[in-house]
């Protein structure tokens, strides 16, 4: 979960966010090497005394600022693309779980075992224990086996939310008559925080995500006994 002073990214908890994350180190090693490499020539350039009068063109070094830029892009671009396949990507999941987004909380089915079904609130604050994370824990968590392929379906039954899992790299739309879908695995266990990632209304803060990823033998006990 994420604090007051965060400096980095959020721990990764599924393969997705740890490819994120290492995508997001590779642009930013990038944008540091060109940072480095234009604030050194601007010095050059301050402290510069020597004038040519007789330069009025550099077809050399028009040459290279052109292609450097597109050589760069390209090492940015392709990495780039290749996550964005790997996101959409949907493999064969073992489990389907329907989250619908209301005005404002959100909504579970467990379709797959005998319709099991339950809204998720935000626990008021003057109802909280001091072991609950204020604005963020629910009355009803999202439960789910760790090393799983989950798919989840994402849809909202007014207006457009968002359903995001930031530790697990998962942010979708959730849009009125339209049935979203993504795809992803939990590496262990814990309990994930998210929230509504769409300005939705009045209440948009208070309509937060708690997922717990549990064993899978602990996942078909939680479902016999719901």
């Amino acid at each position: 979960m994420a604090t007051w002073n965060p400096t980095l990214t959020l721990d990764s908890a599924s393969p997705l966010m740890e490819q994120l994350i290492f995508f997001h180190d590779h642009a930013l090693s990038i944008l540091v090497m060109i940072t480095i490499l234009v604030g050194y020539l601007l010095m050059e350039l301050f402290f510069n005394k020597q004038v040519n009068r007789y330069l009025l063109e550099g077809q050399t070094i028009e040459l290279i600022w052109t292609i450097l830029p597109a050589v760069t892009l390209i090492f940015i671009a392709l990495p780039s693309l290749q996550l964005l396949y790997l996101i959409d990507e949907i493999k064969n999941p073992l489990i389907s779980i329907k989250s619908i987004g209301h005005q404002w909380y959100w909504s579970y089915e467990y379709s797959d075992f005998k319709n099991l079904e339950f809204d998720s609130y935000m626990i008021p604050p003057q109802q909280m224990e001091n072991y609950y994370f204020r604005l963020l824990d629910v009355d009803n968590r999202v439960v789910l086996p760790y090393n799983t392929q989950i798919r989840m379906l994402v849809t909202a039954a007014d207006v457009i939310h968002s359903w995001t899992i930031p530790s697990l790299g998962v942010k979708i739309d959730a849009t009125p008559g339209r049935l979203n879908q993504i795809s992803f695995l939990i590496n262990r266990a814990g309990i994930f925080f998210g929230q509504c990632s769409e300005i939705c209304g009045a209440n948009h803060s208070f309509m937060p995500i708690v997922l717990e990823s549990v064993s899978p033998k602990t996942f078909i006990l939680w479902i016999e006994n719901s």
